[in-house]
C-alpha cells in the first residue's frame, strides 16, 4: 500500500498535469476558432476550382498532348502527398490518418502502381519512414501549429510540378484530414493529378464550353499550378482546424480524467490516513491497558 507522502505527491503531480492540460485545451480552443473560419472560407473558391479545372479538363479530352498538370504522366508512379501535424496530444488524428495510408499504399501496390510518399509534418514523416523507408522521397516540415501562410502550399505545389515535369511521378493524391467539428476529423483523399473529369462528361446544354484568350496553351500554364496549390492551401487548412479541434477534445478527456484521478487517490489518501489514526489509537489503547 502506497505510503501518505507517496498518495500526497502522485496527487501533486496530477494537479500539475491536469492545469497544463486545462491550459493547453484553452489555448487549442482558441485556435480553432480561427482556423475554423478560415478553413470554411476557401472551401467554396477550391471547389469553385476544382469544379472548373474538371469541366476543363472534359471539354479539351482530345485535343491532342496534354500537359502533365492535367492528364498526368503515361507511367504508373503514384506520388501521395500526406499532410499531419509536427505535434503530438491531437488523440487519434496522426494515427487515423496513418491507418489510411497504409490502406492506400496496399490498394494502389495491390493495382500494380508504384508508390512514392511526401509526407508534410513531423508526425506522417516519422510514421511513414517506419513504415515505408524505401518510399519516401522527402520529408518536409509542417507549421508546428502555427498559421498556415499560402506560402507553404506554394512551395508544395512548386516541388510536386518539379516531379511532375521531370517524370519523376504519373499521378498524385493528397491525403489529410477534413474539419467537420471539433470532435470528428475524417481521414479523405483527393486525387490532384490527373485532373478529376465528371461522370457526365458528354458535351450538352449543361456542360461548359470553354473559348481560350489569348491562347490555351498560355492560360493553362498559369491555371494548372494554381489549382495545385489552391487544392493543397484548402487541405493545408482543413487540416490545421482538424488538429486543433482534435487537441483540444483530448486535452478536455485529459482534463476530466486527471479530475477523476484526483479524486480516487485523494479518497485513498484519507482512508490511508484513517487506517493509520486508528492503527495508533488501538497502540495507545493496547499499551495502556497492559499498564
Amino acid at each position: 500500500m502506497p505510503s501518505l507522502k507517496e498518495l500526497r505527491a502522485r496527487i501533486t503531480g496530477v494537479k500539475s498535469q491536469r492545469k497544463i492540460t486545462s491550459a493547453m485545451k484553452m489555448v487549442a480552443a482558441s485556435k480553432l476558432r480561427r482556423f475554423q473560419h478560415r478553413a470554411e472560407a476557401s472551401r467554396p473558391y477550391a471547389d469553385a476550382m476544382r469544379r472548373m479545372m474538371s469541366e476543363l479538363a472534359a471539354a479539351t479530352r482530345g485535343q491532342g498532348e496534354l500537359p502533365p498538370l492535367m492528364q498526368g504522366g503515361p507511367g504508373k508512379t503514384h506520388l501521395i502527398v500526406m499532410l499531419t501535424s509536427d505535434l503530438g496530444l491531437a488523440g487519434g488524428f496522426n494515427a487515423n490518418l496513418a491507418r489510411a495510408m497504409r490502406a492506400l499504399v496496399e490498394r494502389l501496390e495491390g493495382e500494380g502502381e508504384t508508390v512514392k510518399i511526401l509526407p508534410l509534418g513531423r508526425k506522417g514523416g516519422d510514421s511513414m519512414t517506419r513504415a515505408y523507408p524505401d518510399k519516401v522521397v522527402e520529408r518536409l516540415p509542417g507549421t508546428a501549429g502555427r498559421e498556415v501562410p499560402f506560402k507553404t502550399a506554394a512551395d508544395l505545389g512548386a516541388r510536386v510540378t518539379q516531379m511532375l515535369l521531370a517524370g519523376e511521378v504519373d499521378r498524385v493524391t493528397v491525403v489529410f484530414n477534413r474539419f467537420v467539428n471539433a470532435m470528428t476529423q475524417t481521414p479523405t483523399e483527393e486525387v490532384l493529378v490527373p485532373l478529376p473529369v465528371p461522370e457526365n462528361d458528354n458535351k450538352s446544354e449543361d456542360t461548359a464550353q470553354y473559348e481560350f484568350e489569348p491562347n490555351e496553351e498560355d492560360l493553362l500554364t498559369q491555371l494548372l499550378p494554381r489549382n495545385l496549390q489552391v487544392q493543397f492551401y484548402a487541405a493545408l487548412l482543413e487540416s490545421a482546424a482538424g488538429e486543433q479541434g482534435a487537441r483540444m477534445t483530448a486535452m478536455d478527456n485529459a482534463t476530466r480524467n486527471a479530475g477523476k484521478a484526483i479524486d480516487n487517490l485523494s479518497q485513498r489518501y484519507n482512508r490511508t490516513r484513517q487506517a493509520n489514526i486508528t492503527n495508533e489509537l488501538i497502540e495507545i489503547i493496547s499499551g495502556a491497558e497492559a499498564v
